[in-house]
């Protein structure tokens, strides 16, 4: 491999590593947020152990993800210097404001969250953990845009004597219906996952007879919360499917492995061999869907949904400079079962949350082994159908790094050797898995120990009666 399939491959592994941590944090703190609010109105001591329970396994993922997501922005100057130079001035605008204003929002509340226990008034304390969730929205947001901006370049122009697109409305990059789509999707999927680890997490303890009490309504949010986001997801989706057949065509026909342009199009459920377009055989289908997904239309001239070779010959006459020989289709078999990923696995969390449901319905508790191996890695599901839907997104944009505008050999670091990317591939591989070990000894140490069973019952209280417990600033 040459230094630019070294540099995929890196980016596309630490980016999905990275994407581990990310739809657990920012659904979590919303659910921690929600139990602390639950707390406040009723008093009630177990939503107080519940805040601080999965607050703890909050801040374990919010520092891996932190750490790992560094990673990511030195990337752009070390393999992709010249992506980098070509949009520097439009995607790091969006990455600017997340790292100046979301990401020190949401860390400066979480610090006050951590530390103002018994330091902060009541209502001001709660306000933290709200103002640190709508921080990791933001933050989310900002990246969101900037990665829209790969699939939809808007807001700029080519400046003629650099060749650099040069941002001219922020607006437009930052509110493009491509960034509020994909914001939207992306958070409902994040409370998928999240919404299963808190049931998974609950319903363990439970079936262990440990703290039943303390954690039923975690149990009953956790599944709540799969139900309403796995609806959100399925909207959402659908909205970004017909935004992706007006603005990438090429990337919906490789989903489907759609070689022909069709009306009344069939969505392909199922398909057996090799879906490159010679010997793929569909096996289940459901006639019309694709078009209906594709266009909101069944039947008819409206229903059309293009194929991969008829995109293919008009992305060649678009951009002759890239030469006759210039195969514009992304690698379908990845696209094709990523897509079908993404969709499956996502459902077999809705799945699970009808189980859970009904299973630990009316103070009952299942004891049956299957279910709880199920439920034990429950939260991988979702969040492997994140993975596989982040990775049909980057994946179905090739050749394209910026569509339209720069293709993906021409983003690389022109001075980049295989060496340098082996050498730096390799200590990213040994750092994750040392982290990797980090995290999951900490998750199952905590996860084990159970919510504190010992609570101040008004921790705030302590503030009024101690003078030294008070909160300052120090310059």
């Amino acid at each position: 491999m040459d230094a630019l399939q070294l540099s995929q491959w890196q980016f596309g592994i630490t980016t999905v590593y990275h994407f581990l941590f990310v739809p657990l944090t920012l659904g979590t703190v919303w659910l921690v947020a929600g139990f602390q609010t639950a707390y406040y109105r009723t008093g009630k001591v177990k939503y107080l152990q519940l805040t601080k329970f999965f607050g703890k396994l909050f801040l374990i993922n919010f520092a891996m993800g932190v750490v790992t997501g560094i990673v990511q922005e030195f990337q752009f100057g070390m393999n992709w210097s010249d992506y980098s130079r070509f949009v520097g001035d439009v995607f790091g605008a969006p990455l600017a404001m997340e790292g100046l204003l979301a990401f020190f929002l949401e860390s400066t509340f979480l610090g006050l969250w951590i530390f103002g226990w018994d330091r902060l008034p009541k209502r001001i304390h709660l306000m933290t953990i709200w103002a640190a969730a709508l921080g990791t929205m933001l933050s989310a947001y900002f990246i969101l845009a900037a990665n829209a901006f790969m699939q939809h370049p808007v807001g700029y122009e080519i400046d003629p004597e650099t060749g650099r697109a040069v941002l001219n409305d922020i607006g437009a990059v930052l509110f493009q219906n491509t960034a509020v789509i994909a914001f939207f999707h992306t958070m409902f999927a994040a409370f998928l996952v999240s919404g299963a680890g808190v049931a998974a997490v609950g319903a363990w303890m439970v079936m262990k007879n440990r703290q039943v009490d303390v954690f039923r309504p975690a149990i009953k949010v956790g599944a709540w919360t799969i139900l309403v986001a796995a609806v959100g997801v399925a909207y959402t989706g659908d909205l970004d499917m017909k935004i992706m057949v007006d603005q990438q065509p090429m990337k919906v026909a490789a989903a489907e492995a759609l070689y022909e342009t069709q009306e009344n199009a069939p969505f392909s459920i199922l398909s057996i061999g090799d879906v490159s377009g010679d010997s793929a055989v569909t096996i289940i289908e459901v006639p019309g869907l694709l078009s209906w997904l594709a266009t909101g239309t069944w039947n008819g001239p409206e229903s059309t949904v293009q194929g991969i070779n008829n995109l293919q010959a008009q992305y060649l006459e678009e951009f002759p400079q890239y030469g006759p020989d210039m195969n514009f289709v992304p690698y379908v078999p990845v696209t094709y079962w990523g897509f079908r990923l993404m969709i499956g696995l996502g459902m077999i969390a809705a799945l699970y949350a009808l189980i859970v449901l009904w299973a630990f319905r009316g103070g009952r508790a299942p004891r049956n082994r299957l279910f709880a191996v199920f439920n034990t890695f429950i939260v991988l599901f979702p969040l492997f159908g994140i993975s596989a839907g982040w990775i049909f997104t980057e994946m179905g944009r090739q050749p394209w790094i910026v569509f339209g505008e720069q293709i993906t050999a021409d983003g690389v670091s022109p001075l980049l050797t295989t060496t340098e990317v082996w050498i730096s591939m390799i200590g990213f591989t040994l750092l994750y898995a040392v982290l990797a070990i980090i995290e999951v000894t900490l998750l199952l140490k905590y996860i084990k120990q159970g919510a504190p069973e010992t609570v101040v019952e008004d921790p705030y209280s302590e503030s009024k009666k101690d003078d030294d417990k008070q909160l300052y600033f120090a310059y």
